[in-house]
């Protein structure tokens, strides 16, 4: 899942399937009828991002291929683990406190028993 993946222009245009197709929705006949929408495929890691935002079919590849860089970006960062951390005295204090709270007043909604 680590695997570097450059994200220039060149090479996502090198290692991208492009795709037009007809990006439906509003947007009247010159979006209807035309195929302005993008898809893109990067074939190295599989992930696909579409575009179809704009009338013009220029502006949408270009939307789509920020949207690939941008996606290859997020997936190549290296996430810092988590440190596990104790809850401190006056918390753990707070939450029993509050649990003692709630436990007496769902107490005091039931009927008593008459013994």
């Amino acid at each position: 899942m680590n695997e570097q993946y450059a994200t220039d222009r060149d090479a996502l245009e090198r290692d991208c399937d492009i795709e037009f197709m007809v990006a439906g929705g509003p947007g009247g006949q010159h979006r209807n009828k035309v195929e302005t929408g993008v898809r893109l495929v990067h074939r190295p890691s599989g992930l696909m991002v579409t575009a179809t935002e704009r009338r013009s079919q220029h502006a949408n590849r270009e939307a789509a291929f920020e949207r690939m860089a941008m996606r290859l970006e997020e997936r190549q960062r290296v996430r810092t683990p988590r440190r596990a951390t104790r809850p401190t005295t006056a918390s753990r204090e707070r939450r029993l406190n509050e649990k003692r709270l709630k436990s007496a007043s769902k107490r005091r909604r039931s009927v008593p028993v008459n013994e």
